[in-house]
């Protein structure tokens, strides 16, 4: 899984038919402690995520397991949003 935060939509009025009604953000990875990483993703919503919410993805394969993603042409789908985040210290850097 990845760890993301919404950082845009992608809008496409000609794509593959079963993207039809599909909602596609563009997701930039960020650590643990909400630190950018580099480069973006574009995921299917499955989970009605909104503008700078930090979310979960997962890609390939689990991406098409995920809910209403069966068969369709997709790398990468949100799966969750997360509410809060916990890092215990004293494995920092193990």
């Amino acid at each position: 899984m990845i760890l993301a935060r919404v950082v845009g939509t992608i809008v496409a009025t000609r794509k593959d038919p079963r993207l039809e009604g599909a909602k596609l953000l563009i997701c930039k990875p960020v650590s643990p402690e909400g630190k950018d990483e580099s480069g973006y993703v574009v995921a299917i919503d499955t989970v009605s995520a909104g503008f700078r919410e930090t979310v979960l993805l997962v890609s390939g394969s689990s991406a098409r397991m995920a809910e209403g993603c069966k068969d369709k042409p997709i790398d990468t789908a949100i799966i969750g949003i997360v509410d809060s985040l916990s890092i215990d210290e004293g494995s920092k850097g193990a």
